[in-house]
C-alpha cells in the first residue's frame, strides 16, 4: 500500500518538476534564438544591400562583437553565393548556396530562419546556420546573413549541459523534423529521433503538443518525459528521468519497511501457524473424504463439525455428486448406442475433434481406404492426391474457422495403390445451450464407380466413335472456347477445314468397311502430324476439321500442306486394286471483323471449295469472304 501510494506521489512530483525544468529551457533557448536574429537584423540595418566582398568584410570586421554569439557569420546575394566572411575561412567565399534548404525558406518567407543542422562544407563542423533575409527598399529578396552555430560548440546549449537530473537524468534538443541538435552523448548530434512507434510522446511534441508522459528511451529504460517548444526555431526541448531513477527514494522508504514488517511477520507467524491449524482440521478433513469419493472409496463426505459453511459445502458436494453419477451412467449408455451405430454404418463416418484432428474412423471407413486405426494424420493427409490436397485443407480450415458444412469430392491413393474418388460431407457439432463447438461429424462416400462411368460418358458425347476424334459436338465446344480467347486476348488461332477427295469409289466398290478403314487411317496420320495442343475432329462421313490454337497463318499453311502430303501416301486395297484420297483443304484465321464463329466456318469452308474447283488436291488459305483475298 505504501509503494502504490508513494509511488503515484512521487511521479507526480517529478512530472511538475520536469514541466517547469522544461518551460524554463525552452525559454532560455527561445531567448538565445532571438537575441542571435535581433544582432543579425542589427547588421543587416548596418550593410544595407552593399554586394562588395572587401567592403562587406570590413563592416563584419567593425563588428566583431558578433562572434560573442556566433562561430562565424556570412554573407550571400540574391543568387545565393556568398559574398563575405568573418572569421575568414579558406574556401567559404564562392560557395552556392541556393540549393540549400535555408536559402529557400528565406526567399519564400522573408522572415528569420534557423537551419536544419547539416555539416560544413569547408570546416566539417556539425552546425546550424540562424539567419534573416536581406530586403531591398521594395521589399525584394537580396540575399540572406546567416550566423555559424556549432553543435559541438556554440555556446547556445550551455544551459542545458548544466542540468542536473539525477545521474541518469538529461536534457535534449531536436529539431521539428526529427534531428538530433543537443544530447549528452555527443555520437547522436545530427542523427534522427527514434521512431513513433518506439516513442509516441516525442512524436506528438515535434508536431507542436507541449506536455508530459511515460515512455521508452534508447537504451529501453522507461522515464518521465516533458516537452516544450522553441517556437521561432521550430525546435522541441525535452527532459527525460528514468522511472527507477525518480523512485530511488521512494524504495530505499519501503525497502526499511519491508525489514520492519518482516520482524513482525516472523514475530507473529507460530501464533498465526497455531490458530490456522485448528480452524483447518474440519477443512483438511473434507479433502480426505473427498479424495475416497473421487477413487470410489465412498459414495458420500460425512463431517462431524459444527461449523455450518462446511456443513454446507458437504451437503452441496454430495448432492452434486449424485447428479453426476447419474449423468456419467446416462453418457455411457448413449456413447454405447454410438458406438454400435458408427460400427454398423455401411458407409464410411469419422469424428474430429475441435482442432479438426481425427479421433474416429468406423470400421466401414478403414476398409474403404485400407488404413489401420492407429494412422497418423499426416500420413493420411499425405494419400490425398497431390492436386487436391491444398484445396481441400483451405476448405477444411475454412469450415472450422466458420462453422460452416465440409463438401468436397477428391482422390485418395491407397495403400495398395488403387486411386479412389471420395465424396466427403462434414458438419460441426455444437451445444445447443451456449453453441460451444464439440469438433465435426462427416460421411465418405466412394464415387470412384460413378466418376469413371461419367467420363466415359463425357468423352462419348464429344468423340467420333470409329476414328477417336472429336465429332461436331466437342469440336465446336472447343472452336467457342478458342474464340472467346481471341475476342479477350487477340490470341491467333487458325482453322482447317477439309473432306476427302476419291472416297466414293472406295465406299461404293469396297464397302463400308474399307472406307472406314481408309477413315481411321486418315485420322491416325492427321492426329500425328499436328501439334498435341490441336484439335482433330470428324464432322460427319469424310468431312474433318483441324483447330490450331496459337497458331499464325504461315505456320497454319505449313501444316496444312503437311497434311495433304502425308494423306496422299496413305492407301487401301481390295481385290487387287488399291484405292487413295487427296485433300481439297481450306485454311483461315479468326478476323477481328468477325461478329460470330459462322464468319470463320465459313471463310475455311469457301477455301476448301475453291480448292476442289482448282483440281482437287490443295490449299487455299482464306483470309477474307472475298475470293480476291484467297491465295
Amino acid at each position: 500500500m505504501a509503494w502504490q501510494a508513494g509511488k503515484a506521489m512521487v511521479q507526480e512530483t517529478n512530472m511538475v518538476h520536469l514541466r517547469y525544468e522544461a518551460t524554463l529551457l525552452a525559454d532560455e533557448v527561445t531567448q538565445q534564438i532571438e537575441s542571435r536574429f535581433q544582432a543579425l537584423k542589427r547588421l543587416n540595418t548596418v550593410i544595407g544591400n552593399n554586394d562588395d566582398t572587401q567592403w562587406l568584410n570590413d563592416q563584419l570586421r567593425v563588428n566583431d562583437a558578433l562572434i560573442a554569439w556566433f562561430e562565424g557569420v556570412i554573407v550571400a546575394d540574391s543568387s545565393g553565393r556568398i559574398v563575405a566572411d568573418w572569421p575568414a575561412v579558406s574556401g567559404r567565399i564562392g560557395l552556392e548556396t541556393a540549393e540549400r534548404e535555408y536559402f529557400g525558406m528565406l526567399r519564400g518567407t522573408r522572415q528569420p530562419y534557423v537551419s536544419e543542422p547539416f555539416v560544413g562544407r569547408v570546416s566539417g563542423v556539425q552546425m546550424v546556420l540562424v539567419s534573416v533575409p536581406r530586403l531591398n527598399a521594395e521589399g525584394e529578396f537580396t540575399g540572406l546573413i546567416g550566423g555559424i552555430v556549432s553543435l559541438n560548440s556554440g555556446g547556445l546549449f550551455d544551459r542545458l549541459s548544466k542540468v542536473r537530473l539525477g545521474e541518469q537524468g538529461y536534457a535534449g534538443v531536436a529539431t521539428a523534423s526529427g534531428k538530433v541538435l543537443y544530447h549528452p552523448n555527443k555520437s547522436l548530434i545530427n542523427s534522427f529521433v527514434p521512431s513513433a512507434t518506439f516513442n509516441p510522446w516525442l512524436d506528438l511534441a515535434l508536431d507542436g503538443w507541449e506536455g508530459d508522459s511515460t515512455g521508452m528511451l534508447r537504451d529501453g529504460q522507461m522515464a518521465l518525459q516533458s516537452y516544450a517548444q522553441v517556437w521561432p526555431a521550430s525546435w522541441i526541448v525535452g527532459l527525460y528521468l528514468p522511472v527507477d531513477q525518480a523512485q530511488l527514494p521512494l524504495s530505499e522508504f519501503i525497502y526499511r519497511l519491508w525489514w520492519a514488517w518482516l520482524t513482525l511477520a516472523i514475530l507473529m507467524m507460530p501464533l498465526m501457524w497455531w490458530v490456522l491449524a485448528r480452524v483447518l482440521t474440519p477443512l483438511k478433513h473434507l479433502e480426505i473424504q473427498i479424495g475416497e469419493v473421487g477413487v470410489g472409496q465412498r459414495e458420500q463426505v460425512a463431517l462431524a463439525t459444527t461449523m455450518e459453511e462446511l456443513q454446507q459445502v458437504a451437503t452441496t458436494f454430495n448432492r452434486v455428486e449424485s447428479e453426476r453419477q447419474l449423468l456419467v451412467e446416462r453418457l455411457q449408455e448413449r456413447q454405447a448406442f454410438l458406438d454400435s451405430v458408427l460400427n454398423a454404418a455401411p458407409q464410411g463416418m469419422f469424428v474430429t475433434n475441435i482442432d479438426g484432428y481425427i479421433t474416429y474412423m468406423n470400421p466401414s471407413l478403414l476398409d474403404m481406404l485400407g488404413i489401420s486405426v492407429d494412422l497418423p494424420m499426416e500420413t493420411l493427409l499425405a494419400q490425398i492426391h497431390i492436386d487436391d490436397r491444398a484445396g481441400a485443407q483451405d476448405m477444411w480450415r475454412h469450415s472450422l474457422h466458420t462453422s460452416s458444412d465440409f463438401v468436397r469430392q477428391l482422390r485418395f491413393l491407397r495403400s495398395d495403390d488403387e486411386l479412389l474418388w471420395l465424396d466427403l460431407h462434414a458438419r460441426v457439432v455444437t451445444l445447443s445451450q451456449d453453441g460451444h463447438k464439440l469438433g465435426l461429424v462427416g460421411v465418405v462416400k466412394d464415387i470412384t464407380e460413378r466418376r469413371e462411368q461419367e467420363a466415359i460418358q463425357r468423352w462419348e458425347a464429344e468423340h467420333d466413335p470409329l476414328t477417336g476424334l472429336l465429332n461436331r459436338r466437342g469440336f465446336e465446344r472447343r472452336l467457342e472456347e478458342a474464340f472467346a480467347d481471341f475476342q479477350k486476348t487477340s490470341t491467333p488461332s487458325a482453322l482447317l477445314l477439309f473432306d476427302l477427295d476419291h472416297f466414293k469409289p472406295i465406299n461404293d466398290e469396297g464397302g463400308h468397311a474399307l472406307g472406314d478403314e481408309m477413315l481411321r487411317r486418315i485420322a491416325q496420320v492427321v492426329a500425328w502430324e499436328v501439334r498435341r495442343s490441336d484439335h482433330v475432329a470428324r464432322q460427319g462421313g469424310d468431312e474433318f476439321a483441324v483447330l490450331l490454337p496459337s497458331c499464325t497463318l504461315v505456320q497454319a499453311r505449313k501444316i496444312a500442306e503437311s497434311l495433304r502430303k502425308e494423306v496422299g501416301e496413305i492407301s487401301v486395297t481390295h481385290e487387287g486394286k488399291e484405292y487413295s484420297v487427296t485433300l481439297s483443304i481450306g485454311v483461315t484465321i479468326f478476323n477481328e471483323h468477325d461478329t460470330s464463329l459462322s464468319d470463320s466456318l465459313a471463310r475455311a469452308d469457301a477455301g476448301s471449295y475453291r480448292a476442289k474447283d482448282q483440281g482437287r488436291d490443295g490449299v487455299v488459305v482464306n483470309i477474307a469472304c472475298d475470293d480476291d483475298e484467297m491465295i
